[in-house]
């Protein structure tokens, strides 16, 4: 994917980055990665989702980034996801395989180059419906939608309902769903459970801000909640979570998670939000040799 450095963001600007999030992980599409967690129920009315990612394939229509309280096997499938469906994202929820309510940004993600920050907001308890959902990208605050259906007040979603929690896949009749696995890079990822950060003026500053004109990280210095946790993803063990792998928390709640299809040479790249790599265009296929 990436080839060469590229510092022009850093160019001429002594300490320009805050050494927030200088490694990332490579999530790979054939080998199946991704990582999951079981957890018990948390709060179910507010949740703050936060990442970083960078694009992989052109190939892949549907990776999940996300997929939360999923329980249920064939027709009684049921889960919160968080999906990258080709070109943009979807927040949704499934219950019974049954479409509850989903919210997709018109916002397209097709520069395979760049990192993206992305953050989803969900609060429940709101009186206004659009702001039970909130989309937050490289720090604004997404006002323009293709599809927005919400949740309805107060309701509990399946955001911190008990089940098997996955990064990097769905789940389909109780195991991870072979058709939705993401592809690229992750890093500096977080999840707070009955935490719905706020903005100013439309913009998000809990995760980040703007230096030049570009969207940089800062680290999250808020409560996390009982479920909620910060995967750095700067490790390089793999497997069974710990504090050495991949998969682990940094928040303080040792909320760890277990790794698989992930190996050594995925965890920890050098290829980053504050050390962004050239890529090559999988779009430009003029010149290309058949």
């Amino acid at each position: 994917m990436s080839l060469l450095q590229n510092t022009m963001a850093k160019s001429g600007t002594a300490n320009f980055y805050n050494g927030v999030a200088t490694q990332s992980a490579r999530f790979n599409q054939p080998a199946s990665s991704y990582l999951y967690k079981s957890v018990s129920s948390g709060t179910r009315t507010k949740s703050t989702f936060a990442w970083w990612m960078k694009r992989g394939k052109t190939t892949v229509s549907t990776g999940e980034m996300f997929s939360f309280g999923a329980s249920g096997a064939g027709t009684s499938q049921s889960s919160g996801r968080i999906t990258l469906q080709t070109t943009t994202i979807k927040i949704s929820q499934e219950d019974s395989n049954s479409v509850t309510w989903q919210v997709i940004p018109t916002q397209f993600f097709r520069d395979f180059s760049a990192w993206y920050h992305c953050v989803v907001v969900i609060d429940t308890t709101q009186g206004t419906a659009a702001d039970r959902v909130k989309v937050y990208i490289n720090g604004n605050k997404v006002t323009s939608f293709s599809t927005a259906s919400y949740p309805s007040q107060n309701s509990s979603t399946r955001f911190g309902l008990s089940g098997v929690n996955r990064i990097g896949v769905g789940e389909a009749s109780g195991v991870a769903w072979a058709a939705s696995y993401f592809d690229g890079y992750f890093a500096d990822m977080y999840y707070l459970d009955g935490v719905a950060v706020s903005d100013s003026s439309g913009v998000i500053s809990e995760f980040g801000e703007f230096k030049n004109g570009v969207w940089i990280p800062i680290e999250y210095t808020g409560s996390f909640g009982t479920n909620g946790f910060r995967l750095k993803l700067d490790q390089v063990g793999v497997g069974t979570a710990s504090s050495s792998t991949i998969g682990a928390d940094t928040s303080g709640n040792t909320n760890h998670f277990t790794s698989s299809g992930i190996v050594a040479s995925d965890c920890a790249m050098p290829d980053s939000p504050e050390n962004n790599f050239c890529t090559m265009n999988p779009l430009d296929t003029v010149g290309t040799i058949e």
